[in-house]
């Protein structure tokens, strides 16, 4: 599929080409996920709880390098110093009761794939990569009554049962069937479940991962909803209704890069903007130092800001901070209106300082933590397939599944904000 039709983001809306980013090399990254602000912390929670299974998953992966005679498929996988291949590794097994084999068919990069690929995160390399995928179903188990061989299904990043009192709740993310943070494509901190770059993936939970790709739906427009976009989601829709009873026309604000930081990719701010207005949002700022990405915004019909300009706005009720810095968690609740509400979708500050007083004395509500992906994507596809929500308009570069060590290796060096590679 050489001959799919690419957007050129150069042409569309300024974005820089060639390199514009340089991987660490490997005692750089490993001295930085040793020493790395959030390595200690990061490391208390994987083992918090049902540290043993984690041991054995590690265990099993190592086994599972050396086995002889077994088949073998092709994954993608990511090492220090930017190298970025395809290689044989043994196939899964056949499924067990509860579980389902699948194969990818549309993979997209996540937000934190640069930064990850470039060595600049504490997750350590190398690892199989990939998080975020449409799948076909290729075989399940003998208990799975609710996905079929053949059918299209979005595979969420996180690990979970679907039984489980948290899961029962939506709290998907934070499973109690398996070891904290158990994820897709994050390698050792994920719990070594695989990448989406890969020819197979095992699904250990089928009924209650996958989620059938309603019919209509483009699985390149969708691969990125098994995170990317439920993150922008469940940043606005939880607290819009309320917002919008208190008025006709609600602003959105959403903070995107306003200082240095890791070289994060814009995708969720942008899926959250259209998903605010989706939802009855009216003017939605979005902040972002990076000119391309303002282009890209303005695009999309959002208002796009510089971190200069951002001075002068007033404070607005709905706040979502994706800076991922102390800092940019201090100026989000500064602009927070009175009763507002500020989202942070993530830190990679060790801690931060919060303006208490502020907050107090304005009535502010501050939010922060993961998404529960798999509770969110039902209702993202229902977006999507009522033709609200398009989140292809986001994508920046789109190419086959085969050459997809060229499309990984250009996103980690590059300035693309969604790069999706398909079947």
């Amino acid at each position: 599929m050489d001959d799919l039709p690419s957007i050129d983001p150069a042409l569309a809306y300024g974005y820089p080409v060639g390199p514009q980013h340089h991987p660490l090399g490997r005692v750089r990254h490993l001295l930085g996920v040793a020493a790395g602000d959030t390595a200690i912390p990061a490391t208390r929670i994987m083992l918090e709880r049902s540290a043993r299974q984690r041991a054995e998953r590690l265990k099993s992966a190592v086994r599972a390098r050396r086995r002889v005679g077994r088949g073998t498929m092709r994954a993608l996988i990511i090492g220090a110093g930017g190298r970025v291949g395809w290689h044989d590794v043994p196939a899964p097994p056949a499924p067990g009761p509860l579980a389902a084999l699948v194969h990818p068919i549309a993979v997209a990069t996540c937000d934190i794939d640069r930064p990850m690929g470039l060595g600049r995160t504490p997750f350590p390399l190398p690892m199989h990569f990939g998080h975020e995928c449409v799948a076909e179903v290729v075989e399940v188990g003998e208990r799975v009554t609710t996905v079929h061989p053949g059918d299209r299904v979005v595979v969420p990043f996180q690990i979970s049962c679907g039984t489980c009192g948290p899961c029962r709740s939506g709290l998907t993310s934070n499973c109690v069937d398996v070891p904290p943070v158990s994820m897709y494509g994050f390698g050792l901190a994920g719990g070594h479940w695989g990448g989406a770059y890969s020819d197979l993936l095992t699904v250990p939970y089928a009924d209650g991962m996958l989620v059938p790709l309603p019919n209509g739906v483009d699985p390149a427009a969708a691969a990125s909803v098994a995170d990317n976009v439920v993150d922008g989601y469940r940043a606005v829709a939880p607290h819009l209704p309320d917002l919008l009873t208190r008025g006709p026309s609600v602003e959105v604000l959403i903070l995107s890069e306003i200082g240095r930081r890791p070289p994060f990719s814009a995708s969720v701010v942008m899926y959250a903007g259209l998903i605010a207005k989706a939802l009855g949002a009216g003017t939605v700022h979005l902040v972002d130092r990076r000119p391309h990405v303002r282009r890209h915004a303005a695009a999309l019909g959002l208002h796009p800001l510089t971190p200069r300009e951002l001075r002068k706005l007033p404070g607005v009720p709905l706040v979502v901070d994706s800076t991922g810095t102390s800092a940019g968690i201090g100026t989000a609740i500064k602009h927070t209106a009175p009763d507002g509400t500020c989202v942070s979708l993530s830190s990679i500050a060790r801690s931060s300082k919060l303006p208490t007083a502020l907050m107090y004395g304005r009535n502010v509500t501050h939010h922060l933590g993961r998404a529960h992906a798999r509770a969110n994507i039902p209702a993202v596809l229902d977006l999507m397939a009522s033709g609200a929500l398009r989140p292809e308009r986001v994508t920046t570069h789109l190419g086959s599944l085969d050459r997809a060590d060229t499309l990984v290796r250009d996103h980690l060096l590059g300035e693309a904000t969604k790069t999706i590679a398909v079947e």
